[in-house]
């Protein structure tokens, strides 16, 4: 038998990638891998126009990111379960930093919104990127953008 393989699972915050989280850990825990949690941030969309202010050099947009990540997994897994969860802040777009960070992985698995109707059968820009591109096996775990958390 090989090695463990890594499973690694894009998380926004929002509740279909908790979801998606949530599944990814459990097939880890079922395939003996390892689970790398990945988010990503961008500079704002108006830094670097004329005319407008520069960011101060002592401003950490990384962090935000960071505690973000730390809060989905807390909120997603119990204590043992997010124990052993790599958490990875990648700063760009959050297509490309999953398929970066995917490269010689077993699988991705990425949460979307359910929308309802015939808008239920279309994958969010993310996890559409990352079905066409991955370089492995992709599961897309379907959520609902208003279903509430668990124990709410």
């Amino acid at each position: 038998m090989g090695a463990p393989g890594r499973i690694v699972v894009g998380v926004d915050g929002s509740e279909p990638s908790l979801q998606a989280l949530r599944w990814a850990a459990r097939q880890a825990a079922l395939t003996g891998s390892t689970l790398e949690a990945v988010t990503a941030w961008e500079l704002p969309a108006a830094m670097g126009w004329a005319g407008l202010p520069e960011l101060p050099a002592d401003i950490d947009l990384e962090e935000p990111a960071r505690k973000a990540l730390s809060a989905a997994v807390a909120t997603a897994l119990p204590g043992e379960q997010a124990a052993p969860v790599s958490e990875v802040v990648v700063m760009g777009n959050a297509a490309q930093a999953i398929l970066d960070r995917a490269v010689g992985a077993e699988l991705i698995v990425v949460g979307v919104r359910g929308h309802g109707t015939f808008r239920a059968t279309l994958l969010g820009s993310v996890s559409h990127m990352v079905t066409l591109h991955a370089s492995c096996p992709v599961v897309v775990v379907r959520g609902t953008a208003d279903q509430p958390a668990p124990g709410a």
